[in-house]
C-alpha cells in the first residue's frame, strides 16, 4: 500500500476534523493516512483537534514500520495506536472479515487499563465491525477462552493472563499482524519482562511491533532492540511541555493533620470528581472509611480488590454516583475518568515518575486540572526534591480553614436558592399554604439547616502561614504544651448558656490516642451539633467525657442512638448510664481486639492447642527448675 505525502496527510486529517466528507477527497497514489471508518468515528465522538501523538500517527508517514513512541501521560495514546495499526489490520477494506485468529494484540500492564483500552477501541473501530476479546487476571478464564474460540479480530490483555492462554493453546498468534505494548515502561517495572518476551517470541516474525511508553529507560531500549526491526523513534512531546494543563499546589501541614487537610481540600475545591492517592492498601481502607463517615460519596481502588469490585468503583466515578476515589498506584497508569479535575497526593510520591503518572489522571487531552500534594512538615524536603526531579513548579498554599469552607457553603446555598425555578401549577398551592402557616424566615431557616445537614463537616486545622512554609519547622509553643492548652478549642467562642450542660462519655481515651482535633468533628457529626454546642472535652485513659449545651442535649442523645451515626466500635452514651460491657471491636484506626471463646462458646480463656500443655500445667511442669541465664 502506498503512503501519502506529508502534506496530503495533513489535508486528510484537517478534512476529518472539519467535518468534510472524506469520501470525496482524492488522495495521491490511493494513500490512506486515516482509515475512513476511524475518521467517521472520531468525528462522531467530537474530536475537533488531535493531540500531538495522535497527529504524528495520522500524519507521520511511517507506513508499516515498527515504532517506539514516547508521549506524556494523558495524551491520548490509545486512539493514537488505534490510528497507527488501522492500515496494518484492515488494509483498504472497510470492514474486518469474519473473526478467526486475532490480527492484532494489545498488551497493557493492569486490568483497568486493558479494559479501558478495549472500551476505546470498541468505539474507534465500531464502523469496521470489530470483535475484541479481553484477557485479564481476575476474570473468568473459561469465559475468555470461549470468546477466543468464537473468534476475535483484536485481543487486549495483561501479560500474565495472555501467557496462560498461549501456553494452554487457547490463544493462537499465528495470524498476528500487529502487537502494541501500552505503558511498556510500567510493565517492566512490574516485573513482566519474562512474560513479554514469551508473548513476543510466540508471535510471527513478520509483524509490526509498536511500543508506547511515557519514558524510554534502558530496559525499553533493550526490548526494542531485541523485538523490533529498525524501529522509528518518536518523541511526541518535549519534556518541558509536560503537564502544562495541570496546576500544582503544595499544602504544608502538621504531621498529624494530613487526613484533615485531605478532607478540607475536597470540601474547598468544589470538584465534581477527585482522585486521592495513598501508598498502601491499609491507608486506602482507613481514609475511605473516614471520608464515608464524613458524608462523602467515596469508593476505593487497590490491588487486593476483586476485578468486579474495581470495575464497579470506576463505573461509579464515571456515572457520577461517587465523587471521590481513594486509590493506591494501581490507578496511576492509564485510568481515564471523565471530568476528573482534582488529584490529591495524601502521601508524598516517592519518585518523580510516580508523581507524574498519578498527577496525569487529570489535565488530560486539553482539559485543565489541579494537583495538590499534602506535605507534612517533616517531608517538606522530600516533596521539593521530587518536584525538582520531575521539572515541575508548584505554588505554596495553606490548608483551607473552616471559615473558608463555610463561606463556600453559604455561597453555594445562596446560588441554589437564586437559580431555583418559580413554582409550577402543581407546586403553587402548597407553596401558598406554606407561606400562610410559616413565615418566610422560618422557611428559609429550614432550607438552610437542610442544606447544611447534607454537607460534610470541615476539620479544624492549625494554620501554617504561607510565607513560613519554606522556613524551618515551626515549634509548638512550649508554655501552652506544658499547660495542656489546645489552641484551637480556646480560640473558639464558648456559648454563654453552656452552664447546665449535659455530660456524655465516648469509648476512646488516651490509650487509643484520642485527640480533640478529630474527636470534636466526630462528636459534631454524630450528634448533629456545631462546635459551639460542645463544651469541655476531658480525655481519660479509657474514655473521653464531653459536655453538650442543655438545649441541644436531647436532640444529641436521640441522634447518637440512630444506627450508622458513629464509626464501627465507638460508643457514645450519657455520663452515668451503664453501657454494654461485652466485647466490641476497637476503632478501625487501632488494632482490632479478638474475642476468645471456650468450648462452650462463651467468652473465656483461649484453650490450649492440641498437644500443648495448659498454662497451669506448664507452670507446674517447670516449677522448681532453675531458669536459664539471660
Amino acid at each position: 500500500m502506498a503512503i501519502a505525502t506529508k502534506s496530503a496527510h495533513y489535508n486528510f486529517a484537517d478534512a476529518v476534523l472539519c467535518g468534510i466528507d472524506t469520501e470525496t477527497m482524492i488522495m495521491t497514489d490511493d494513500a490512506l493516512p486515516i482509515h475512513p471508518a476511524l475518521a467517521s468515528a472520531l468525528e462522531a465522538k467530537g474530536y475537533n483537534q488531535l493531540t500531538p501523538v495522535q497527529m504524528e500517527m495520522a500524519n507521520g508517514g511511517h507506513g508499516e514500520a515498527d515504532l517506539l513512541v514516547s508521549a506524556q501521560t494523558g495524551s491520548g495514546k490509545t486512539v493514537a495506536f488505534g490510528i497507527a495499526i488501522a492500515s496494518t489490520l484492515l488494509g483498504r477494506a472497510e470492514r474486518f472479515p469474519a473473526a478467526g485468529r486475532p490480527l492484532g494484540l494489545i498488551i497493557a500492564p493492569t486490568r483497568e487499563l486493558a479494559i479501558q483500552v478495549q472500551r476505546e477501541l470498541d468505539w474507534l473501530y465500531a464502523a469496521a465491525e470489530v470483535r475484541i476479546a479481553t484477557c485479564v487476571g481476575g476474570m473468568d478464564m473459561r469465559r475468555e477462552r470461549r470468546a477466543l474460540d468464537s473468534g476475535a479480530h483484536l485481543v487486549v490483555g495483561t501479560p500474565g493472563r495472555l501467557r496462560d492462554h498461549i501456553s494452554k493453546g487457547a490463544l493462537d498468534l499465528g495470524a498476528l499482524r500487529a502487537v502494541v505494548l501500552d505503558e511498556a515502561d510500567e510493565m517492566l517495572d512490574l516485573g513482566f519482562r519474562d512474560d513479554l518476551e514469551f508473548i513476543l517470541g510466540a508471535a510471527p516474525d513478520e509483524r509490526r511491533t509498536l511500543l508506547f511508553s511515557a519514558t524510554v529507560p534502558r530496559g525499553i531500549a533493550e526490548l526494542a532492540r531485541n523485538f523490533q526491526k529498525d524501529a522509528v523513534r518518536i518523541a511526541a512531546t518535549a519534556s518541558t511541555e509536560q503537564h502544562a494543563d495541570i496546576e500544582y499546589q503544595v499544602m504544608l501541614v502538621r504531621r498529624d493533620e494530613r487526613e484533615h487537610a485531605v478532607i478540607n481540600t475536597l470540601l474547598d475545591s468544589g470538584s465534581a470528581s477527585a482522585l486521592v492517592f495513598c501508598h498502601t492498601r491499609e491507608a486506602v481502607r482507613h481514609l475511605t472509611a473516614r471520608l464515608a463517615n464524613r458524608g462523602f460519596s467515596v469508593v476505593s481502588l487497590s490491588g487486593e480488590m476483586a476485578q468486579s469490585e474495581r470495575s464497579n468503583a470506576l463505573q461509579s466515578m464515571r456515572d457520577g454516583r461517587a465523587h471521590v476515589c481513594v486509590a493506591t498506584d494501581v490507578a496511576a497508569r492509564g485510568i481515564d475518568l471523565p471530568n476528573l479535575d482534582l488529584v490529591i497526593h495524601a502521601d508524598v510520591p516517592s519518585n518523580p515518575a510516580t508523581l507524574l503518572h498519578r498527577s496525569g489522571r487529570t489535565g488530560r487531552a486539553g482539559r485543565k486540572g489541579v494537583c495538590v500534594l499534602i506535605v507534612p512538615e517533616t517531608r517538606r524536603g522530600a516533596a521539593q526534591r521530587v518536584l525538582a526531579l520531575a521539572k515541575l513548579s508548584a505554588t505554596m498554599r495553606g490548608a483551607p480553614s473552616i471559615a473558608e469552607i463555610e463561606t463556600r457553603y453559604r455561597t453555594q446555598i445562596l446560588d441554589a436558592a437564586l437559580v431555583a425555578a418559580e413554582p409550577d401549577e402543581a407546586e403553587a398551592a402548597f407553596v401558598a399554604e406554606l407561606l400562610t402557616k410559616a413565615s418566610p424566615e422560618r422557611i428559609a431557616t429550614a432550607f438552610l439547616r437542610q442544606q447544611l445537614s447534607v454537607r460534610p463537616v470541615p476539620e479544624d486545622l492549625l494554620p501554617l502561614p504561607v510565607h513560613d512554609m519554606q522556613a524551618r519547622k515551626p515549634k509548638r509553643d512550649k508554655e501552652n504544651r506544658e499547660r495542656g492548652i489546645d489552641e484551637r478549642r480556646d480560640a473558639e467562642p464558648r456559648r454563654p448558656d453552656m452552664e447546665g450542660g449535659v455530660w456524655f462519655t465516648l469509648s476512646l481515651g488516651r490509650k487509643q490516642r484520642a485527640d480533640p482535633k478529630w474527636l470534636l468533628p466526630m462528636i459534631c457529626r454524630a450528634g448533629g451539633v456545631s462546635k459551639r454546642d460542645v463544651g469541655s472535652i476531658r480525655i481519660d485513659d479509657m474514655e473521653t467525657r464531653f459536655e453538650i449545651s442543655a438545649d441541644k442535649a436531647a436532640g444529641f442523645r436521640e441522634q447518637i442512638s440512630q444506627p450508622g451515626s458513629l464509626e464501627r466500635g465507638i460508643v457514645i452514651a450519657p455520663a452515668g448510664e451503664a453501657r454494654e460491657t461485652s466485647w466490641r471491636a476497637k476503632p478501625k484506626f487501632g488494632k482490632r481486639a479478638k474475642p476468645e471463646f471456650n468450648k462452650g462458646g462463651k467468652p473465656g480463656k483461649k484453650p490450649a492447642h492440641r498437644g500443648q500443655a495448659a498454662p497451669a500445667d506448664r507452670d507446674r511442669k517447670h516449677k522448681g527448675k532453675p531458669k536459664r541465664p539471660g
